[in-house]
């Protein structure tokens, strides 16, 4: 038997439809339209001391382009590993990365708003990754999921877009603080970081629109060299901020590589305790609503809203989520561009595995990572936050029922900074308002257990207990 024989009958790609070349183009083009997380992922886990809000991995002795290269390497590692599972085990054609929304969680929340060691933050994930293991393998992620209300489901998705939007816009200097209004727009003509932002962000658009690969690679790349021959042939100096601060590179890793070790060392049981399970609602909800989300785009789901076979992928998700955390990065997840592979005919386990393969060879884009400043990099967070709004369609905004939990999930994400608090209004509001509806018996146990968890997550969170223990 030959080698495409072999390859044919493992995939079960002719019984997809489908074809060796047709699936290897899938995980190119897939590729491609991520491979930005390689440059951003590093950019919003490393601390940018000067830069506001940018808290996150610093290393003593290391500036922040080191760090940065070393958790681009790490980044790599982590989404070759979850894909390559995806691909063997799964035989699904999605792509998986530490996810976006997920790192601004680990970075700007637990790490900078909770003040909690980054070492302590991974060692969380680590124990988070081996409890979705084993709740993977007793089928208990699945069960979860199919409780969550449909309307949660895929408000979920569009709530992270407009989180990620925001994270971006203001990391641009688009969006500034505002003391009367909280936020408002900063001075685009007179900022050379916001103009040069909106014009790249404004070519990257366009790029995507006109459905080019890499689009958004391609926009970062381009805004990162308008600002370095700005500041090299034309008027601003580096302090303008147009340029990275430091473009050293490090491919040892043994800094991050185990620090989760030390981590479980540094805060007591209790606070522990209340870290995982601040971070347990916040990953296990936020996956799934990504990988509904993906379903959606690739029309994976059935008439209810739900993935058949989900376990598998989650299995993918939490072993790469385990083997992240441990190397030195945030949650993995699958990646909603997953939907641009599967739209070129993508359908097995062999897309996946192309998109591991070139995961592995984008080491050599290493030193790039640390020479592209946050403003650029973080053009990929509102292009992003723009593509994830169109799930909102799914919708029943007719019925009022699905338009509360919808909308609060939806709204309370950017206007709390937070994924959690998004996701712990809708469940908590679809039962409530199906019982004042009159519709009580379109409400099951879980809907009703899932609320008062989250309700017990709310009181955690808000009642200062975390914070006070650590």
């Amino acid at each position: 038997m030959g080698l495409s024989e072999t390859v044919n009958d493992y995939f079960d790609i002719q019984e997809h439809g489908s074809s060796i070349r047709t699936e290897i183009l899938a995980g190119v083009t897939t590729f491609l339209t991520m491979s930005y997380i390689v440059i951003v992922n590093p950019s919003v886990l490393t601390d940018q001391p000067g830069i506001p809000g940018a808290d996150g991995i610093a290393i003593s002795g290391m500036a922040p382009g080191e760090v940065q290269s070393m958790l681009a390497v790490v980044t790599i590692i982590a989404a070759a590993t979850a894909t390559f599972i995806m691909a063997i085990y799964a035989n699904r054609p999605f792509a998986q990365a530490p996810g976006l929304g997920l790192n601004a969680f680990f970075a700007f929340t637990v790490v900078g708003a909770l003040g909690i060691p980054w070492q302590t933050a991974l060692a969380a994930v680590v124990v988070e990754g081996i409890i979705f293991i084993i709740l993977t393998a007793v089928g208990a992620r699945e069960y979860i999921i199919r409780a969550f209300p449909e309307p949660v489901k895929f408000a979920v998705g569009t709530g992270i877009g407009l989180f990620l939007t925001i994270i971006g816009l203001q990391a641009m200097g688009i969006v500034v603080d505002d003391s009367a209004t909280l936020i408002t727009l900063g001075s685009v003509a007179s900022d050379p970081v916001a103009f040069l932002s909106v014009l790249g962000l404004f070519i990257t658009l366009a790029l995507y629109a006109r459905g080019i690969p890499g689009s958004i690679i391609i926009g970062i790349v381009l805004t990162t060299l308008g600002g370095w021959a700005l500041t090299t042939f034309g008027p601003f100096t580096p302090d303008a901020g147009l340029v990275a601060g430091s473009t050293a590179v490090s491919y040892d890793i043994t800094p991050l590589a185990g620090a989760f070790i030390s981590g479980l060392g540094d805060v007591e049981a209790f606070s522990f305790a209340l870290i995982i399970f601040t971070f347990f609602f916040v990953d296990f909800f936020d996956t799934a609503g990504t990988l509904v989300g993906v379903g959606q785009a690739g029309d994976f789901l059935d008439d209810t809203g739900n993935f058949p076979d989900i376990d598998r992928p989650l299995m993918a998700d939490a072993i790469g989520t385990t083997v992240g955390g441990m190397l030195g990065t945030s949650t993995v997840t699958t990646y909603i561009e997953s939907a641009s592979g599967v739209k070129e005919g993508g359908s097995t386990g062999l897309t996946a595995l192309t998109i591991a393969t070139l995961f592995v060879g984008s080491l050599l884009l290493v030193p790039l990572a640390a020479a592209i400043p946050i403003y650029a990099s973080h053009i990929a967070l509102v292009v992003i936050g723009i593509v994830m709004l169109q799930n909102v369609i799914d919708i029943e905004w007719d019925d009022i029922t699905h338009t509360i939990p919808a909308g609060m999930t939806i709204l309370v994400m950017p206007f709390t900074y937070s994924i959690a608090y998004g996701i712990a209004a809708g469940i908590v509001s679809y039962p409530i308002v199906k019982l004042a509806a009159g519709e009580v018996s379109d409400v099951r146990i879980g809907h009703w257990a899932l609320a008062a968890a989250f309700v017990v997550y709310f009181f955690v969170r808000t009642s200062g207990i975390l914070t006070g223990q650590i």
